[in-house]
């Protein structure tokens, strides 16, 4: 039986396109961080001005995979980096869709179909006056008559 040659950690060519990419993906918790920080205090503020609902981060960002004993320390670390900003990211985007609700919940004329805009569903139809007036009253923006 024929030996299989083992390739040196630091000459195999996924580790050196890891290496390369481990900073590209390790700099972007920076800004993660910047835009968890003015997304958290732009939903302190605003939605409590607004009246709008707040969106619970717990909701979105889910650390269990620590848990999991067959992971390396560095592959927990590397779960735990995506599960916050993963889930940061989808927390951010609820609280776009919620403020998009409030400010124009009019679905667009030519609605793309893509399940990312599945929150729409709700927004009145274009060129709908009375959705409109409807979603007016929902958001909170208008008071009913």
């Amino acid at each position: 039986m024929p030996k299989t040659a083992v390739t040196p950690r630091s000459t195999n060519p996924k580790f050196i396109r890891h290496a390369i990419s481990f900073p590209f993906i390790w700099l972007m918790f920076i800004p993660a961080v910047i835009l968890h920080i003015g997304i958290f205090f732009y939903q302190a503020i605003c939605f409590r001005l607004y009246g709008i609902e707040r969106v619970r981060l717990r909701s979105y960002v889910n650390f269990d995979r620590e848990k999991l004993t067959y992971l390396s320390l560095f592959d927990k670390i590397n779960c735990a980096y995506c599960s916050y900003v993963n889930g940061m990211l989808s927390w951010a985007s609820e609280i776009g869709h919620r403020t998009e609700y409030y400010w124009c919940g009019v679905k667009h004329c030519n609605q793309p179909d893509n399940p990312v805009f599945a929150y729409q569903e709700k927004f009145a139809a274009y060129g709908s006056r009375e959705d409109y007036e409807r979603i007016l009253i929902e958001s909170g923006r208008r008071s009913k008559s």
